[in-house]
Order: structure tokens, then sequence, then C-alpha cells
């Protein structure tokens, strides 16, 4: 009976709630965009891209995932479809699946966004 218990406890440690302080997540790296995984389940994941001036994630799709982009802080070029909006702190945008997007840091300042994805593609 005393394993039952132990892997019961065990079921829960790993049931945990994972807090997270978005303010805790400003590692950039002056060769290319640096990615940073909060979140992640096979059904999604959340991601915080932190762009140096210039850096670019380069125009791309996903056939069956949707992708949203959620200014932290900064501004960039983001690009979805055919369309390229500028958005700021606060602002954000989706693309859908199977649609051209990416993003520029086209200014002089810092630009972090947080990104949701789902269906997980891994």
């Amino acid at each position: 009976m005393e394993n039952g218990i132990i892997e019961e406890l065990n079921v829960k440690e790993d049931m945990s709630m994972k807090v997270m302080n978005l303010s805790d997540v400003q590692q950039f790296s002056q060769e290319k965009m640096k990615k940073h995984n909060l979140f992640e389940s096979s059904r999604f994941f959340c991601d915080v891209y932190c762009l140096e001036p210039g850096q670019e994630q380069k125009a791309h799709a996903h056939a069956d995932q949707d992708k949203i982009y959620i200014v932290l802080d900064g501004a960039g070029t983001f690009r979805v479809g055919d369309e390229s909006q500028v958005l700021c702190e606060g602002q954000g945008t989706m693309a859908p699946a199977g649609e051209e997007h990416g993003v520029i840091n086209h200014t002089d300042q810092r630009l972090r966004v947080l990104v949701f994805m789902a269906p997980n593609p891994s």
C-alpha cells in the first residue's frame, strides 16, 4: 500500500501549477532572435521571442497551426499573408493556418513578443 501512496504523490507533483514571470524572460542574442518556451503541451505551446534591433523571424507558414503574436515590449513589423503592420506594446495579431507570417524588429529598441501556437507541431 505504501508504494501506491508514493505513486499518487508523484502524480500530484507532476500536476503542480507552473507560474512564470514574463518580466524574467529577457534573454537576447546578438546572433539571432531568441525563443524561450514558457508552457507546452501536446495541444499548444507558448513562447517569448526576443529580437534585437534588425533581427527577424523570416516569413514562413504552418499548414495546420494557428499562431498568435502579442507584443510585450517595443514595436515590430508583423506580416500575415500579404499584409504588414507595425504593432506596439499591448497589440497582437493572429496568423491562421496556411498563411505566411513573420516579424521584423525595424526599430532601434529591443522587441519582446508573446507567441501562442496550436496545435503543437512537435
